[in-house]
């Protein structure tokens, strides 16, 4: 029969834990104890509609890797992974069955809202809400501000390197930029579900595929990826509330069959790289959290 003390490691050979979930009270309080322990990550993750050849969840699995590799890099904590996202327009037309599972934009909020207020409230100064999901940031102003106005903490999102703001990985990518390679199921994608895990990735349901201006709009008007906006006579200024579909026959903007495993690994080592030199920046900032109880959490 095995005693208590078989289940006791040293300090020497104990793993040092970073995901928060896997943490008893005890090991969070000794860890926020430390110097420079006081950032905590929070991935922000999504349940969406992507190409037929990759999951609903590539959005989550892209946001955790990123983070858990960071967290070894740095020694940060980081929270359990929030797998809903805001994605409305990736619903699909109804009873479609296309699997997304969005939050409303307040609801999001207040997810956002609650966690940062839980954390402020046990002694962390420094938050950073990480997600892939690039409509993640779009309600996100006003609950930032609120949060920092209320208790003086510091708080930001990280967007990991992608889309239109893909410069960390850029010289990696094989596809022009008319193959939009960063975005949705494309080159970038595709290769990080390579290299995350076997059984997410199907190349035979994999289309190239690009994004066009909504069919009703007629033929003043273009769109070249997935941003919230369309061209008229070359000026890119016009914000429209789309859907998914109808910029997106397929899901799929770009060209997936450029993708490689040993692309995505190099991808995620760049990204965990870039966001863990973010959190060693933010380790030196100088905050002082002015209010940290959360009476109205109930």
């Amino acid at each position: 029969m095995s005693s208590a003390k078989d289940y006791v490691k040293n300090d020497a050979t104990r793993a040092r834990k970073h995901n928060m979930l896997g943490m008893s009270f005890a090991e969070v309080q000794e860890r926020l104890a430390e110097p420079n322990q006081d950032v905590v990550l929070v991935p922000m993750g999504s349940t969406e509609k992507h190409g037929a050849h990759i999951p609903l969840g590539t959005d989550s699995y892209v946001t955790m890797e990123v983070v858990e590799r960071a967290a070894q890099n740095v020694d940060v904590l980081f929270t359990p992974l929030e797998p809903f996202g805001y994605s409305p327009h990736h619903m699909g037309r109804n009873e479609e069955g296309a699997g997304t599972i969005t939050l409303q934009a307040e609801t999001y909020r207040r997810v956002l809202h609650d966690v940062a207020r839980s954390l402020i409230f046990h002694g962390v100064k420094k938050i950073i809400f990480v997600s892939h999901h690039g409509s993640n940031t779009k309600p996100i102003d006003e609950v930032m501000r609120q949060l920092r106005y209320k208790t003086g903490a510091y708080i930001s999102f990280y967007k990991t390197p992608t889309e239109r703001e893909a410069n960390v990985v850029q010289d990696l990518f094989e596809n022009p930029p008319e193959e939009t390679p960063g975005w949705h199921s494309s080159e970038l994608e595709t290769s990080c579900l390579m290299a995350t895990g076997d059984g997410l990735v199907d190349m035979e349901r994999a289309v190239e595929d690009r994004a066009h201006a909504p069919a009703y709009m007629g033929a003043s008007f273009s769109k070249i990826d997935g941003t919230g906006t369309v061209k008229y006579k070359n000026s890119e200024n016009i914000w429209v509330p789309m859907e998914h579909h109808e910029y997106s026959d397929t899901a799929t903007i770009g060209n997936p069959f450029r993708a490689t495993p040993e692309k995505g690994l190099a991808m995620f080592d760049r990204m965990a790289e870039h966001l863990g030199g973010y959190v060693e920046e933010v380790r030196q900032f100088e905050v002082s959290v002015t209010y940290s109880d959360y009476p109205e959490r109930a």
